[in-house]
């Protein structure tokens, strides 16, 4: 079983590199560690500044349910000296390459280790005879074993992976990667430790920043439709009032007729004024929602699985939360200021 841990935010782009090991932990120089998901790699940049080699697998914008792997990641996880993954099922290709490899590096599951207890949610869509998912359907849950990565199969809920869009659950993250960071290079353990607190600092100010955003949108119009079950966690931290999506906590889900029809239904039945597309999934089926539901699409795309090109305003993890947070309060017919969070240097 792959080792737990957590991660996500961050403010400020500086060395991240898309896999291509030039140096690793063998040569002497700066330690080097691989990690998964944009958002994990985000965070621990904002860590660890330029005192280690950091190698991401994920592109920006990249779709984590469907990555899979290159020889140059292989080569990577061979050669780190620690290794930072979601977990929770969320990169099955990445954990695949980890279960797949010689490494002798710490494995280190960040989500499943800074949020212990996840929310659940099904790995496929059913006919619910028209009654909508609130997101007191979400239950939280004590993880064990990964027992969840195979019930997708049986369309049983599982640990739903998309754990940073509660800011909460980020700072938690900020702990974890600290702590793995400072066993790997205990030399700069005061620096990992001062660029954590501030870290740490804004993301309290962001997570208090949502609030006053979400607070803007008129009662009875506080509910996201999306095209996959990511965002129970914001709903969840919030105060939304529901969420609903085509397809279940993958992408790869294929939606049934039936489903489109039901969620049509809720749609109007619960007069929903905006819905709203991912930036890593096929906006086709999520439109032919909207058509035959007679609501608009907003034109602001959510980045929902990943974090959007590098030194753009979403490149952040810090950046994507203000944009899909603008978004959906602009389009549920409340109002956005701009967060005014202080940069680390």
């Amino acid at each position: 079983m792959l080792a737990l841990a957590i991660a996500l935010t961050g403010c400020v782009q500086t060395n991240q590199t898309t896999v291509s090991p030039t140096e690793n932990g063998t040569s002497g120089k700066k330690p080097s560690v691989v990690v998964s998901h944009r958002v994990l790699c985000d965070l621990t940049e904002e860590i660890a500044q330029d005192t280690i080699q950091l190698n991401c697998l994920l592109d920006p914008n990249q779709d984590p349910h469907t990555y899979r792997s290159t020889p140059s990641h292989r080569k990577a996880v061979e050669t780190a000296q620690l290794i930072l993954y979601g977990g929770y099922d969320g990169e099955p290709g990445v954990e695949g390459l980890i279960e797949a490899s010689n490494t002798s590096a710490p494995i280190v599951a960040v989500f499943e280790e800074a949020v212990p207890n996840p929310l659940e949610g099904e790995a496929h869509h059913h006919n619910h005879n028209g009654d909508h998912h609130d997101h007191g359907e979400k239950e939280q849950v004590e993880h064990s074993d990964h027992e969840e990565n195979h019930a997708a199969d049986k369309g049983e809920n599982v640990p739903d992976p998309h754990v940073w869009h509660d800011v909460q659950n980020s700072i938690a993250m900020v702990d974890v990667i600290r702590n793995q960071l400072t066993e790997i290079n205990p030399d700069q353990a005061d620096l990992y430790a001062e660029n954590a607190q501030q870290l740490t600092s804004q993301l309290d100010q962001l997570d208090t920043w949502v609030n006053a955003q979400v607070e803007t949108i008129p009662p009875g119009k506080r509910k996201i439709v999306t095209t996959h079950d990511a965002l129970a966690y914001y709903v969840n931290a919030y105060g939304f009032e529901a969420a609903e999506s085509l397809q279940g906590l993958s992408t790869e889900e294929t939606p049934s007729a039936a489903r489109v029809k039901e969620l049509v239904g809720t749609i109007e039945q619960a007069k929903v004024p905006t819905i709203f597309v991912e930036t890593t999934t096929n906006s086709t089926a999520i439109e032919t929602v909207a058509r035959e539901a007679n609501v608009k699409v907003s034109e602001q795309k959510l980045f929902v699985g990943s974090l959007g090109a590098a030194n753009s305003d979403t490149g952040t993890y810090i950046g994507m939360m203000t944009h899909n947070t603008c978004a959906i309060a602009k389009g549920l017919g409340g109002t956005c200021t701009p967060l005014n969070a202080p940069q680390l240097n």
